[in-house]
């Protein structure tokens, strides 16, 4: 008997399950360390962030309710309204991982008397544009996408250290015989 129930006959004990709930947790936690350390072992599970040369933000001046499209350059200031804004990096993932595109973005508020005072320092991203957002009474601004992807460049060379060896290719032999067209079977010689 499993559980014990009003409709238990009279003199049965009730017993408790064979398997508790502190051993099911204990497998569990032992099944999902199991599946962290080979998940972490095979270098694959990670998306690679790949690093673009351009962000671009959608602005919106609430005066005249026009919203403007502005791709800036990375460590650029480019001027919207009062706002100057310079984008420090921009980041994307491949196109067959989830989206995941954020940018560190700083943005000044030049006053009416030439002062300038750094209203929003931080990170924007493209898929939640409501979580770090920048606050104004007069315009909006959000990411939108990063473009134009930046090549790694190869390593420089470190001083006192060899570049590596490169492998000897193997040296070309002639054919003793010319290649047949794709079409024709090729054939066994007769012995």
């Amino acid at each position: 008997m499993v559980g014990c129930g009003a409709g238990d006959e009279i003199g049965m004990r009730c017993r408790e399950p064979a398997v508790g709930v502190a051993r099911v947790r204990g497998l569990l936690l032992s099944l999902l360390t199991a599946l962290a350390a080979a998940s972490a072992g095979s270098g694959a599970a990670h998306a690679q962030r790949i690093e673009n040369g351009v962000a671009v933000f959608a602005a919106l001046d609430k005066v005249t309710a026009r919203i403007s499209r502005l791709p800036i350059k990375l460590g650029e200031t480019k001027e919207f309204g009062a706002l100057k804004i310079t984008p420090r990096a921009c980041y994307t993932r491949s196109p067959i991982e989830p989206p995941k595109t954020s940018t560190f973005v700083e943005v000044e508020e030049v006053q009416l008397d030439g002062t300038v005072n750094k209203i929003f320092s931080g990170w924007m991203f493209a898929e939640s544009p409501g979580l770090n957002a920048l606050e104004h009474p007069v315009f909006d601004m959000w990411l939108t996408e990063c473009i134009e992807p930046v090549k790694p460049q190869a390593a420089a060379p470190v001083p006192g250290q060899r570049p590596p060896r490169r492998q000897p290719q193997p040296a070309a032999t002639p054919q003793d015989t010319p290649p047949l067209p794709p079409d024709e079977p090729r054939r066994r010689p007769r012995r």
